[in-house]
């Protein structure tokens, strides 16, 4: 039996080597049983010419695997995405048509709370504007700024979903004195409790956070769910942090709440245009600080993410559950072992 076909959405920057060098990290779980084809499409056409008979698609931005595409997929019965958030497949597509949806939900976690706490610090402490008065010579109105500035200690964030960043990110905010709460109907409030954390409902976690960070996933539920009915509720000092996807947020809501001290500031790694237009007025606010998308950026971040997104497809085209199925509906339905040891003894596949 010939090699699988795996066809990678969006090629890295193209150099010199071959192939099998330039995806040697999937190929550490893929190979012998699969050989990476790439692939640059801006239409379905296009794509599904040199995908249409791929046994396996990796993607993590790019076209949208979208129900047009999933139509065309012969024989497709694994997408692995290279990313948290899988906003970039119509997963429910994907499900009704049997092929398992497989994310990277663990490798990153860590840095993306990192990041959230660091816009929460840079924003509470005013450190753009802090920056800026420095190099402008205004040396001594920097104090005066942050006199009005509540005391971190005491206050209260807001967790919006409680998945594996908001739990890191809760850890790290309890070290620094803050009360925490948040919401999420997908999670018991026992298991919120037991990680110190208040459960809470949507219109209760408006109302009472100080800081309202957003670690939901992007799909129908949740687009823009932060708007200006939800900015109304908050109180006018309110920040909001979000390191999830641009699209939680209705940006122009955000805008309008900024400008009229709706609320007090925003701490933003993702906009719902990347890049964004330089007439962005988020860009010269001086309450907002945003940074490029970079949440989940180290030194480990990019080469852990590719060896499990090989892991992950390399697991499903060996006939196996992989570790992380983001339709797991569609397992049930799929000819797949999930108790055949992953290869390299590497123990029960769960």
């Amino acid at each position: 039996m010939g090699k699988k076909k795996v066809v990678v959405q969006l090629p890295r920057i193209a150099r010199a080597e071959s192939i099998a060098q330039r995806y040697a990290l999937e190929l550490e779980a893929l190979d012998p049983v699969a050989e990476i084809v790439e692939v640059e499409a801006s239409g379905v056409e296009e794509f599904l010419a040199i995908a249409g008979d791929a046994d396996a698609l990796i993607t993590s931005w790019g076209i949208k695997i979208d129900q047009s595409i999933i139509d065309g997929l012969e024989k497709c019965v694994v997408i692995g995405v290279g990313s948290v958030g899988v906003d970039m497949v119509d997963v429910d597509a994907a499900t009704r048509a049997g092929i398992v949806v497989t994310n990277v939900p663990d490798v990153f976690i860590e840095e993306v709370a990192d990041h959230a706490m660091m816009l929460l610090l840079s924003t509470t402490r005013r450190t753009k504007q802090m920056d800026q008065m420095v190099r402008d010579g205004d040396w001594f109105k920097g104090r005066p700024l942050l006199n009005d500035t509540p005391r971190l200690l005491g206050q209260t964030l807001g967790l919006v979903a409680f998945g594996n960043v908001a739990r890191c990110t809760a850890r790290r905010a309890a070290g620094f004195g803050l009360h925490i709460i948040a919401h999420d109907p997908y999670v018991s409030e026992l298991t919120i409790s037991e990680s110190g954390v208040q459960p809470v409902g949507w219109q209760e976690l408006l109302e009472r956070s100080d800081y309202l960070s957003i670690h939901a996933p992007l799909n129908a539920e949740t687009h823009h769910l932060l708007n200006a009915e939800a900015f109304a509720r908050m109180k006018p000092t309110a920040v909001v942090i979000n390191t999830a996807r641009g699209s939680i947020i209705d940006e122009v809501d955000l805008i309008q709440a900024l400008k009229d001290n709706t609320i007090a500031g925003a701490g933003l790694d993702v906009l719902e245009k990347e890049p964004p237009d330089g007439s962005n007025p988020l860009l010269t606010m001086p309450n907002v600080v945003v940074t490029p998308h970079v949440a989940s950026a180290t030194d480990r971040m990019r080469p852990e993410t590719r060896r499990r997104v090989g892991r992950e497809v390399a697991l499903v085209l060996r006939d196996r559950w992989p570790m992380s199925c983001v339709n797991p509906t569609v397992l049930p339905r799929v000819t797949l072992d999930r108790w055949q040891p992953y290869p390299m003894n590497r123990g029960p596949n769960r």
